[in-house]
């Protein structure tokens, strides 16, 4: 709850919103600062274990991979 309600009071100060999640329960917020704030946000995920809500609902889905992580 406390990621959405700072993402929400932040939206409208920041270029980007970045959520690292896979929870498809974030797909009515990604929708929400999308349309009322007019902002592009970027949903980092493992594509594997990523609803498919949220990944349609971001503005650009970047899967985690092997050159994400660190070694």
């Amino acid at each position: 709850m406390g990621i959405a309600l700072d993402a929400m009071e932040y939206a409208e100060k920041a270029d980007v919103i970045v959520l690292v999640s896979g929870d498809g329960d974030f797909d009515l917020l990604v929708q929400k600062i999308r349309a009322k704030h007019g902002k592009k946000v970027e949903v980092y995920g493992v594509p594997q274990l990523t609803a498919a809500s949220l990944i349609n609902a971001a503005s650009e889905f970047i899967a985690i991979d092997k050159g994400l992580l660190l070694n």
